[in-house]
């Protein structure tokens, strides 16, 4: 059996996770959810007194960034707007969650639909 590959990025984690459960629900079993970001790293796990100097650069404490490469590209990233923390997005249309699904070529409309109608950009 053919099958089709449908890319959807989500703005909200919640919306992917109930595109997902929907899609399994419906019959389609090759689903996943990932964030794509940016900057490489999942960034800060815990809260942090930049006061101490504990962290290991601007980058990685205002952008959530992880620079395991080097000090440059901190330094780089640290140059970008977001990092002053008084940058507005505006209507940026970046969707950092990345739903994937498998499906039968003859029931992608379907997947589409559903993918759709949580708020997915196919």
């Amino acid at each position: 059996m053919k099958e089709q590959n449908i890319l959807a990025g989500f703005s909200t984690e919640e919306a992917a996770t109930q595109a997902k459960k929907a899609l399994l629900e419906a019959g389609f079993s090759t689903v996943q959810i990932d964030h794509v970001g940016q900057f490489p790293g999942s960034g800060v796990d815990s809260i942090l007194n930049p006061i101490t100097g504990e962290f290991s650069s601007l980058a990685s404490l205002t952008l959530s960034g992880d620079f395991p490469s080097g000090r440059d590209a901190s330094v780089l990233a640290a140059a970008d707007p977001d990092a002053s923390g008084m940058a507005d997005s505006g209507d940026d249309p970046f969707t950092p969650f990345l739903l994937t699904a498998v499906v039968p070529a003859d029931r992608n409309a379907e997947a589409t639909e559903i993918i759709r109608s949580f708020g997915g950009m196919v």
